[in-house]
């Protein structure tokens, strides 16, 4: 897989995308692995059972989007997919944070686990790892004020 590069809206020399090379390649595997394992899991409960836990197979189905959209645009060149890429991930931590805390306080709303319930025990807590370790990419591999300034 080449680097993908983009040319900035003002022209100029291309603008490389360091996020999908090195362990960016992994992050974005996990991603998008998550983004299947979170879609199929969310299809499946809503077709099949979405009366039992209609909030949480709705929170299951928009986990799953918020990993496709990070699984996007982490691999995507540019400035604006690094604000998109920073915004998924960080709606992931929320989604993960909020949902794993209610899901611990209000069990009653959650008799079935989703993808961020219990903070993502079900999936041996990387739901709860992926967002950290996916800002820490993010800050790493920030444009710089040069090319910001572009």
């Amino acid at each position: 897989m080449k680097d993908q590069q983009a040319q900035p809206a003002t022209g100029g020399t291309p603008v490389r995308n360091t996020r999908n090379t090195g362990p960016g390649r992994l992050l974005i595997a996990v991603y998008g692995v998550f983004a299947i394992s979170a879609t199929a899991r969310a299809g499946y409960q809503i077709l099949t059972k979405f009366s039992e836990a209609p909030l949480a197979y709705l929170l299951s189905a928009f986990a799953a989007l918020v990993y496709i959209l990070a699984t996007v645009s982490l691999a995507k060149a540019g400035t604006t997919w690094f604000k998109v890429s920073v915004a998924a991930v960080l709606v992931e931590l929320a989604g993960v944070l909020v949902v794993g805390a209610l899901s611990v306080l209000d069990s009653v709303q959650f008799p079935h686990e989703t993808v961020w319930s219990l903070f993502g025990r079900g999936y041996g807590f990387i739901p709860l790892l992926l967002p950290i370790l996916g800002l820490v990419w993010l800050y790493r591999r920030r444009p710089s004020q040069a090319k910001a300034a572009q």
